[in-house]
């Protein structure tokens, strides 16, 4: 939610709600949460096309050497137009153990290593067939270490709602009887702002300032999965990410 939102919800006798409507992630960005902590409803977004290349089976942390990507190998055929939740984890590598190994090997020294590593040894000691169960279950497990746990979180593939593009979203906003559709910033490249309007929806976009603080390795590196925050900066991350506190970062 924007500083226009606050303002609106604050200013307004009714209160405003506010939804978000996003495609899932894995081990997803500070934006992602940061669009979840303004959000009274978070739908995810998993019964739409699979992107190619896109942030459903990657991310990236730090490492000593640079930024690296942690990538999930998955079954895809793109001519088949698959959706997010039937895409299936390709499991004849232990890429689990390889991931788990490069989180101890580049934030074994960082500050609260020890206080969420625990999250990171039991889920990757598990066997995932569908990349839509790994990519919640780390999104949940995110949610409560960044003291999200209450938010209203759902799956957009339970909900049964039919049509287009624009049309489902804004049937989804109904659904839930928003004021407010709170979208990332792409969507003003593709989102028809006057059918919002007409169904009394306002449109506010994510303009997120991204914040600096402090990591490993040498200058700061922005863009990064939010375990890089996490285990940096623990407690304090959600005041970090929502821009409610400046992190000290060592020069």
């Amino acid at each position: 939610m924007s500083d226009n939102i606050e303002k609106n919800c604050a200013t307004s006798a009714k209160k405003t709600s506010v939804i978000g409507i996003l495609q899932p992630g894995y081990l997803p960005w500070l934006g992602f949460f940061e669009q979840l902590y303004r959000s009274d409803v978070f739908v995810i977004y998993d019964d739409v096309q699979y992107d190619r290349n896109g942030w459903r089976n990657r991310n990236r942390i730090k490492t000593a050497n640079g930024m690296q990507w942690l990538t999930i190998p998955v079954h895809c055929k793109f001519e088949d137009h698959p959706l997010v939740s039937n895409i299936k984890i390709d499991n004849k590598t232990n890429w689990g153990k390889k991931h788990l190994l490069s989180l101890k090997i580049n934030y074994s020294k960082s500050p609260f290593f020890s206080k969420y590593i625990d999250i990171f040894e039991d889920a990757y000691s598990r066997m995932w067939g569908n990349l839509i169960d790994i990519n919640m279950h780390f999104i949940l497990e995110l949610s409560r270490c960044l003291g999200l746990s209450s938010k209203k979180i759902i799956r957009s593939s339970t909900l049964n709602i039919t049509g287009e593009k624009t049309d489902r979203l804004i049937k989804i906003c109904k659904m839930f009887s928003v004021d407010v559709f709170y979208e990332g910033s792409a969507g003003k490249n593709y989102i028809d702002e006057n059918l919002f309007n007409s169904q009394g929806i306002r449109i506010e976009y994510q303009n997120y300032n991204h914040p600096v603080y402090k990591q490993l390795y040498g200058d700061f590196m922005p863009y990064l999965s939010v375990v890089d925050l996490l285990f940096n900066h623990g407690d304090e991350s959600l005041s970090i990410l929502t821009n409610k506190r400046s992190a000290e970062v060592s020069k």
